[in-house]
């Protein structure tokens, strides 16, 4: 059997010789009308949450047909015309006027439309499991930029790694979380050990990485609600958002709601927003106020030093505020 490609695409160039060097040329072939399809649709559906063509792991007879065909069609020759140049793909995709459309939707739209597959709104979902913990840490300041380098062990409940491990001639048989700048760095840079994929991300629908994925179902879940509530990465997040809110909003207790939620949203609060946090924020002040030794626990939590000039039980109620505006689902949700 001499190898080949499928007979319904176009062929080989004459005369290239059936290896992996013409095999990758014959791929970004002007004339090979899915690679660049496949490319482009997988951009959509980072923009947008779904796929031009629904069904992205699956472009064949058993996938999905494209809801926009010319659409599809159309910028996969922008694409190839452009040099392959995914920048301009996507910037393309982010300034047209159906990426910046309001995601906000009528009664009508959803019983019509409730996937967005005619594009009458703007893309709404919740962030992928990496963004849901990098944008956290963002929003606290901690966030490591830096590029490249190797592995690193954020934050994890103890014992998992040891639960899973057998014999003693293995490696990764006990987990030791990183420590410094590595602790903060991103998400895409986190270790992965098969057996034991990192928890918090796997709560928000990260792949196993067992097989490849290409489109990530995205489910909502109280645990997902726990996560952001008790793990230490956002207890971590929330106790620093607090000093930063603390030390430049000043003592205005609006203000400091103010700032935090801008911070986390890029708005400011509507008044019964507003109304709900401030109350929050009183109610927790006074709670550790009575008991302190919670208070210290709270704030506690975490690698990054706390600022000794500030209030214990202050700090820790406007934690708690800070991982209520945290949890939000505007928070989490790319609309």
């Amino acid at each position: 059997m001499n190898p080949g490609v499928p007979a319904f695409l176009p062929p080989l160039p004459p005369g290239a010789p059936p290896n992996r060097l013409a095999l990758a040329k014959w791929l970004v072939d002007a004339k090979n009308p899915l690679t660049a399809r496949v490319a482009v649709n997988r951009y959509w559906q980072d923009c947008f949450g779904i796929g031009i063509v629904k069904t992205a792991e699956d472009f064949g007879s058993q996938g999905e047909q494209p809801s926009h065909p010319q659409l599809l069609d159309w910028m996969a020759t922008q694409f190839v015309s452009s040099g392959w140049d995914i920048k301009a793909m996507m910037r393309l995709i982010v300034t047209s006027s159906t990426y910046r459309q309001s995601s906000r939707e009528t009664r009508e739209m959803a019983d019509r439309d409730p996937e967005n597959r005619l594009f009458a709104r703007g893309p709404r979902f919740r962030l992928p499991a990496e963004m849901v913990r990098d944008n956290a840490l963002d929003v606290a300041g901690l966030l490591d930029t830096r590029i490249g380098g190797p592995s690193v062990y954020p934050y994890q409940p103890k014992g998992l790694w040891e639960e899973m491990a057998f014999g003693g001639g293995f490696s990764g048989q006990s987990y030791t979380p990183s420590a410094g700048e590595d602790l903060y760095r991103r998400s895409m840079y986190t270790v992965w050990k098969r057996t034991v994929p990192p928890p918090s991300l796997t709560t928000f629908d990260a792949p196993d990485r067992e097989k490849c994925t290409a489109r990530r179902t995205i489910t909502n879940t109280p645990l997902q609600a726990l996560v952001l509530l008790n793990d230490p990465t956002y207890v971590e997040a929330s106790r620093v958002l607090a000093e930063k809110t603390i030390s430049q909003a000043g003592r205005d207790p609006e203000k400091r709601v103010d700032f935090a939620f801008r911070l986390a949203t890029d708005r400011k609060p509507h008044p019964q927003e507003r109304a709900v946090l401030l109350t929050l924020a009183r109610q927790e002040l006074a709670e550790y106020r009575r008991d302190k030794t919670s208070a210290m626990k709270l704030i506690g939590v975490g690698e990054a030093k706390r600022n000794p000039k500030l209030d214990p039980a202050e700090l820790a109620a406007w934690t708690t505020v800070a991982s209520t505006i945290l949890n939000m689902d505007e928070t989490i949700t790319k609309e």
